[in-house]
């Protein structure tokens, strides 16, 4: 299996806890494959998260780390 040189992620917070988010995944294009659910660290993300929240996983150039983008658009209702 080849990793992916570079992607971009949408994510939307499942559940969490004080320590870990539950997440789901989804490719961009999306894919018929459906979403992929991971659990990440809530000090991953630079941004103060919640249920529903929409952030994105980002890596643009296969030299680099992936990297969590919080979407700032969005804001709890």
């Amino acid at each position: 299996m080849i990793p992916l040189k570079t992607f971009v992620l949408i994510g939307v917070i499942d559940s969490l806890d004080a320590n870990f988010a539950t997440v789901e995944l989804n490719l961009n294009p999306a894919t018929n494959g459906g979403p992929s659910v991971a659990v990440i660290p809530v000090n991953a993300f630079p941004c103060t998260i919640y249920e529903g929240k929409r952030f994105f996983v980002v890596k643009l150039e296969e030299s680099q780390d992936s990297m969590i983008i919080c979407d700032h658009e969005q804001e709890k209702k």
